[in-house]
């Protein structure tokens, strides 16, 4: 089957650490772009972390810049998302993406920011809770 499953999520404190997985079957994440987003209730998905599949290129979101890292492991067919010093604004659904790197033709910080465009296969999240 093809299909993403992160996991990883849980309920925290501000200053915590959590480390995101999203483990990939029935596709090769050397082809593909691959993303991070996340929706608080009520909102709208956003695009907190991407990158494309020569690792060449990588995307954060400014209210994550310098406390987020986006990496991948090829031989797992795993791709992560390390969250340091979360804040309660971080809280929400968090999910992974990937996208073949055929259809991507502008640089993965629009597709990032635009999570409408980033067409792909998507996983059915995990949640993040950060709270006092």
């Amino acid at each position: 089957q093809v299909q993403l499953v992160e996991s990883g999520g849980g309920l925290v404190q501000p200053g915590e650490s959590l480390r995101l997985s999203c483990i990939a079957s029935g596709i090769t994440l050397d082809y593909y772009a691959i993303g991070w987003f996340r929706q608080a209730p009520g909102k709208e998905h956003e695009g907190v972390s991407c990158m494309e599949h020569n690792d060449l290129s990588k995307y954060y979101a400014d209210s994550v810049k310098g406390r987020f890292t986006i990496s991948r492991d090829d031989a797992k067919n795993t791709v992560y998302l390390q969250m340091n010093n979360l804040e309660p604004e971080d809280t929400g659904t968090y999910y992974c993406a990937a996208a073949e790197v055929a259809y991507l033709d502008r640089p993965i910080n629009y597709y990032c920011s635009t999570p409408q465009a980033f067409r792909g296969l998507w996983g059915r999240g995990t949640q993040v809770t950060v709270s006092p």
